[in-house]
C-alpha cells in the first residue's frame, strides 16, 4: 500500500468508483461525503455496456446483476405516430458485441455495490467542505469544524463543486429551459405496453421534449422519465414532488402507449436541468476533477454516470506506479484522456437527436475504459470517438 493518501471530496458514483479503483492500484483513499448517511433516494441509473464494463472491472458485475434489469432492446419512437425510427438489440447482443450488457438499477443499489466493496472508515460522512487549499498537500476544511490534509485531491463532488471552484475559481451552470419528471411504477400496471422490457425513448415534437421508460428491479418495476421545455422552474432539487395532473396534460397529444405510462403514475419528481459548456482544463497541480464536476451533461444519452465511472478507471490507471514528482504529469494525462470523448458526449446530449433513426452507438458502447491509450499529458489520446 502506497504511503500517499489521496482524497476525494464528494461519494457519488464516480468517487466511490475511484476509490475502488485507486486502492486496488494500492493507494491509500479517504473518501469525504457531506451527507451524515446514504439514504434510498433517486431512482435509476442507466448503466450501458461502456459503464458497465468499467464497473466489471472493479469486481462489481455478480452484484449488479443480482438487482438490475436488462433491458432487451433500445427503441426509439416517433411522439404521435408511434412509428418506430430505430431499434438496436441489446441484453445478450451488447454482450457479444460490447462484451457487457445494458443494465438499468436502482440508484441506491448501485451505490451499495460500490460502498459495499469498500473497507469500513474509508468513507467520512457528514464532511461538508468550506474551504480548499490546494498546494503539494492540499489542505481540506470542513463545515463540522475539523480538517484534512491529503497529497493527491480528486474533486467529484457534481455540478457545483467546491474543488473546481478552488481550482478555477466561481462559476455558475446554465439553466437549460428545460425541466425533468421521474415515476416509478409496477411493471404490471403498464404490461400491455409493447416492448415494455425495453428502453424505449419517445422522440417528441422538439428536441427538449420527450418520454423515456426502462425497467428496473430485474423487471418489476418502470421508470418513467420525461423532459420538456419550462423557464420558471428552476428548482434543481432531484426529491422535489410536481404534480401527476401536469405530466400528463403535458404529454396529451403523445401516442397512447406513451401516455398509457403516464397514466399509470401516482406521483412524480420534477427538476430543472442544468449544463455547463466543457471545461478547458481539470487539474492544477496535485488536483484535479471528475465526472459532473467537470462535464456535466444533460441526460438524453444517458452518460453521466456511466462517463463518471469512465473516469474513475482511467484516472487510476494514470496514477498507477507513478512517485510523488509525476503526479501533476499523471493527471494531465488522466485528463488529455478523458476531455475529448466528455465534451463529445456533453454537446451531442445537448443536442439531443443521437441514435434518432439509427446511427453509431460503437463510439460510446464500444469505450473500455480499462484499455483506452493514455497518451502523454497535454495530447489528446488515440480513442474510438
Amino acid at each position: 500500500m502506497s504511503d500517499r493518501v489521496i482524497g476525494i471530496v464528494g461519494g457519488g458514483i464516480g468517487g466511490l468508483a475511484a476509490a475502488i479503483a485507486l486502492r486496488s492500484f494500492g493507494h491509500q483513499v479517504r473518501v469525504f461525503e457531506q451527507a451524515p448517511g446514504f439514504a434510498r433516494v433517486g431512482a435509476d441509473v442507466n448503466l450501458t455496456p461502456n459503464a458497465v464494463t468499467a464497473l466489471d472491472g472493479l469486481g462489481l458485475g455478480d452484484r449488479l446483476r443480482a438487482t438490475a434489469a436488462r433491458p432487451t432492446h433500445r427503441i426509439s419512437r416517433m411522439w404521435d405516430t408511434g412509428h418506430e425510427t430505430s431499434r438496436l438489440a441489446m441484453s445478450h447482443a451488447a454482450e457479444e458485441r460490447y462484451g457487457s450488457p445494458q443494465l438499468t438499477i436502482h440508484r441506491a443499489d448501485l451505490l451499495a455495490a460500490l460502498t459495499g466493496a469498500l473497507p469500513g472508515g474509508v468513507i467520512e460522512f457528514g464532511k461538508r467542505l468550506t474551504a480548499v487549499e490546494p498546494g503539494e498537500r492540499s489542505r481540506l476544511r470542513f463545515d463540522d469544524d475539523t480538517d484534512a490534509e491529503v497529497d493527491v485531491l480528486i474533486g467529484a463532488d457534481g455540478i457545483h463543486s467546491a474543488v473546481r471552484t478552488a481550482l478555477f475559481g466561481p462559476e455558475h451552470p446554465t439553466f437549460t429551459g428545460v425541466v425533468a419528471y421521474r415515476a416509478v411504477v409496477p411493471t404490471e400496471r403498464v404490461r400491455a405496453v409493447p416492448d415494455i422490457t425495453a428502453f424505449t425513448k419517445w422522440w417528441g415534437p422538439d428536441p427538449d421534449t420527450q418520454i423515456v421508460t426502462f425497467p428496473l428491479n430485474r423487471g418489476t418495476e418502470t421508470f418513467v422519465f420525461a423532459t420538456a421545455p419550462q423557464d420558471d422552474w428552476t428548482h434543481e432539487s432531484w426529491t422535489m414532488p410536481g404534480s401527476v395532473t401536469e405530466l400528463r396534460e403535458r404529454y396529451r397529444a403523445f401516442h397512447p402507449d406513451a401516455r398509457a405510462l403516464l397514466d399509470a403514475c401516482d406521483e412524480v419528481l420534477k427538476s430543472a436541468l442544468y449544463v455547463r459548456d466543457p471545461l478547458p482544463r481539470w487539474s492544477a497541480g496535485t488536483v484535479t476533477l471528475l465526472g459532473d464536476a467537470c462535464h456535466p451533461m444533460m441526460p438524453f444519452m444517458a452518460q453521466g454516470a456511466g462517463t463518471a465511472v469512465e473516469d474513475a478507471v482511467v484516472l487510476a490507471r494514470a496514477l498507477s506506479g507513478v512517485d510523488s514528482a509525476s503526479v501533476a504529469d499523471a493527471l494531465r494525462r488522466y485528463e488529455a484522456a478523458r476531455r475529448e470523448r466528455t465534451a463529445r458526449i456533453q454537446l451531442g446530449s445537448r443536442g439531443n437527436n443521437w441514435l434518432k433513426d439509427s446511427g453509431d452507438a460503437d463510439w460510446v458502447y464500444a469505450y473500455d475504459a480499462w484499455r483506452v491509450p493514455l497518451g502523454p499529458a497535454g495530447h489528446a489520446a488515440s480513442v474510438a470517438v
